[in-house]
């Protein structure tokens, strides 16, 4: 299921964060629901991903400990229980308010992401275009779940730090398993990943400094110029990870570091105070 995948999905809360409705019950309720829908149909896009690539998983360096490459669980069970996650996650979608804008998010999602599956991670540039994609889907759905419109500069920020982490994860399973661990990496070299890589992370600070500074209809933002410099430093030690040439995985390497982890939650607590009690 990929729990500690989950991490990405708080993006579904950024909609209402930003928006103020942080301390409003009714929308805080309908983001964590949100939460665990998506959360839900991630985890089947991970166990349809997990029956499909069986055998290339069994002749990767880690991927062969994964459940069903291991032989732990085997393709039927996985089948059943990836059905089972599917349902759960559209009976919990019914307790929505706004489920059919919900459900047309998690359609796309799944579709896009069984469609990566099964041929789009084999082409260069749309397998990270559809990484990137999945991440915008994620605020996307947060905001329409509470009715609330999405800054076009939050997108961009997204946007772009999402470029930078896909960009980041091909760079380092190029470097740890060659071309053999991913058929796509024979269209990538190192080079041009480094360059990209750190071009969306640029686009991403100017984005995110940018959205600091443009009027916003719900709430003061001029004084997140403050956490710009913190955006910086946490950035910069997300980088040296990946330049230490760790697995590359966003999830992995933010859980990893408990510098970073400490940052982030510095990060969050500062927004806070200056959004909410500023």
């Amino acid at each position: 299921m990929r729990i500690k995948h989950y991490v990405k999905n708080l993006l579904i809360f950024m909609p209402l964060f930003f928006a103020g409705k942080a301390l409003e019950v009714e929308s805080l309720i309908e983001c964590i629901i949100g939460f665990g829908v998506f959360s839900l149909a991630a985890s089947f896009v991970y166990v349809v991903n997990d029956i499909l690539d069986v055998e290339a998983d069994r002749r990767h360096e880690t991927k062969k400990c994964r459940p069903i490459a291991c032989g732990d669980i085997s393709v039927k069970s996985a089948s059943r229980f990836a059905v089972l996650l599917l349902i759960v996650a559209a009976g919990l979608s019914m307790l929505l308010v706004n489920r059919e804008a919900a459900w047309a998010l998690i359609f796309l999602y799944v579709v896009m992401n069984v469609a990566y599956s099964v041929k789009l991670k084999k082409v260069a540039l749309v397998d990270v275009s559809v990484i990137a994609i999945g991440f915008i889907i994620r605020i996307s759905y947060g905001g329409f779940i509470i009715g609330v419109p999405v800054s076009n500069w939050m997108y961009l920020t997204v946007m772009a730090m999402s470029f930078y982490l896909a960009l980041g994860k091909r760079r380092n399973e190029l470097l740890k398993n060659g071309v053999a661990s991913r058929e796509v990496l024979r269209s990538y070299t190192r080079g041009f990943l480094d360059k990209m890589m750190y071009v969306f992370l640029g686009l991403a600070i100017v984005f995110y400094s940018l959205w600091c500074v443009s009027p916003n209809e719900f709430m003061q933002t001029e004084i997140l110029i403050w956490t710009v410099p913190l955006v910086i430093l946490i950035c910069m030690r997300y980088s040296m990870n990946i330049e230490c040439e760790e697995t590359g995985d966003p999830a992995d390497v933010f859980f990893g570091d408990r510098v970073l982890v400490a940052l982030a939650v510095i990060y969050s607590m500062l927004l806070g105070i200056l959004l909410y009690f500023a």
